[in-house]
């Protein structure tokens, strides 16, 4: 059993072993205030092969396995898969952690760099993407709770202006 998306864990575990990511998604909104709750920590992670090393070393302890599959099915989260692979939706004893190496709407890391900053979150610095970024990447995505959402993001958008 997993927990759903700890970002007091996971964010810290990430930051200390200095992956390269910017978190989006729900935790982001919560990040620029939304008030809703997410199930998942979601970031896109830089694909150069240190990072994707980085990235495996420090979610192998936690036994990162592939959501909404049934146990027992081979499955190994090394550098390797990371550069074969892109997105990964993952459950973790630490919780629900989505790997992303390209979202609709924003491309990949390099491509988010320039529309994210950074924050300290939980003693550590990680990078968020911003707000305007949030909203676009939510409306490309185009699922209903992506959609709800975008109102109060628009909100607190227009509220920081």
């Amino acid at each position: 059993m997993t927990k759903e998306g700890n970002f007091v864990e996971l964010l810290p575990l990430l930051a200390a072993h200095r992956v390269d990511f910017i978190l989006i998604g729900g935790g982001a909104g919560i990040a620029h205030g939304l008030a809703r709750s997410t199930y998942d920590v979601d970031i896109v992670y830089s694909r150069d092969p240190d990072n994707l090393q980085r990235l495996a070393d420090c979610l192998a302890p936690y036994n990162p396995y592939l959501r909404d599959m049934p146990l027992g099915l081979p499955f190994s989260l090394d550098a390797r898969t990371l550069g074969n692979g892109l997105n990964f939706t993952l459950n973790t004893e630490l919780g629900a952690l989505d790997l992303l190496g390209d979202v609709p709407g924003g491309g990949g890391y390099q491509e988010l760099l320039a529309s994210s900053y950074v924050i300290k979150l939980f003693g550590y610095e990680c990078r968020v993407v911003t707000l305007e970024k949030l909203i676009q990447l939510k409306r490309a995505a185009g699922r209903p709770k992506d959609l709800e959402a975008i109102a109060e993001l628009q909100l607190l958008l227009n509220s920081s202006r």
